[in-house]
């Protein structure tokens, strides 16, 4: 009897600790549209599929991504970019390949280019030839190259501005605001964003080109980069106008120790509730259930394979 209550309580023991545990997310920093995309997804993660994570803000993806690939995180967005320099050991990854990311889900398109205070004179992407752009992006290492491609559409080089090097996307933002740079950089839809229009008078995003001679000058920067055009909308601050923008793909990446189950029900938790995602955050409306395994350039996790199969949208 005694060895029989011993064994139960240890059962007991473990599935109490297998369903408190929690998931590690990493996120890029608080403000950023990489943060706020990651709680959406954790609020519905806890409310449908009964997963419970912790997300963690860092530095920057780069910060994050070899967390994940090592296991000590489970979870975390990126751009399209950054998993696949990250899972070819390439660029910022180089000689470091981080061969155990897998992608879980694509979400959806990040839409971009540079900010100028409303009233500045800066009317276009060529009109920012010597003046102060944000650069170096120690712990955002691929937005330089996504920054090289939004200048190279409108015909401008690195060599043409005045690079101040900053950490992270929120650092640019500030200095911005401070009048430290002329042209800021950040993801239209994030609470940044709102926040730098509020407390500058206002921002306007300078217009990218779908010539095709300008689209090519940017793919040379960034291969998976399209331009597309954004109408106004309240969660758009810096958009008055229809405007033409470079969007690029973001996407949620896993570990491949995380299992198989969990990654299943993780898909299945944001396939389900787009209408949820949105509430969280405006920019969910860009969301494609549909496409949530749309081609990239690293594996996917066999998880969410599963699911997207029984769905019929496996690829």
């Amino acid at each position: 009897m005694i060895k029989r209550l011993t064994v139960a309580m240890v059962a007991f023991a473990l599935a109490g600790t297998a369903q408190a545990q929690v998931l590690g997310f990493g996120s890029a920093p608080q403000g950023s549209i990489g943060y706020n995309m990651s709680s959406a997804i954790a609020k519905v993660m806890a409310e449908d599929a009964k997963l419970q994570s912790r997300v963690q803000p860092y530095s920057g993806s780069s910060a994050v991504l070899p967390l994940v690939n090592s296991g000590e995180l489970d979870m975390a967005v990126c751009n399209v970019l950054e998993i696949e320099e990250a899972t070819r050991g390439e660029g910022p990854y180089n000689g470091r390949r981080q061969d155990k990311l897998r992608v879980l889900a694509v979400i959806f398109p990040l839409l971009s280019s540079i900010f100028v205070r409303k009233d500045s004179p800066i009317k276009s992407l060529a009109d920012l030839k010597g003046k102060r752009i944000p650069a170096g992006f120690s712990a955002q290492v691929t937005l330089d190259r996504i920054i090289d491609a939004v200048l190279a559409n409108g015909g401008v080089e690195r060599r043409d501005i005045v690079p101040v090097l900053v950490p992270n996307v929120i650092r640019g933002a500030d200095d911005f605001v401070e009048g430290k740079i002329d042209g800021g950089f950040f993801a239209l839809g994030a609470a940044k964003v709102l926040e730098v229009h509020k407390s500058t008078g206002g921002i306007r995003y300078l217009p990218l080109s779908d010539d095709p001679a300008a689209v090519a000058r940017m793919k040379k920067h960034m291969s998976y980069a399209y331009v597309t055009e954004v109408k106004p909308g309240p969660a758009f601050a810096g958009v008055d106008v229809p405007t033409k923008l470079m969007a690029y793909d973001y996407l949620v990446a896993v570990g491949s120790h995380v299992k198989d189950d969990v990654a299943y029900k993780i898909a299945k938790a944001m396939f389900e509730n787009k209408p949820k995602l949105i509430e969280s955050l405006g920019a969910f409306r860009g969301f494609e259930p549909d496409l949530m395994n749309r081609a990239m350039p690293a594996t996917f996790h066999p998880g969410p394979m599963k699911f997207y199969k029984e769905k019929g949208i496996a690829k």
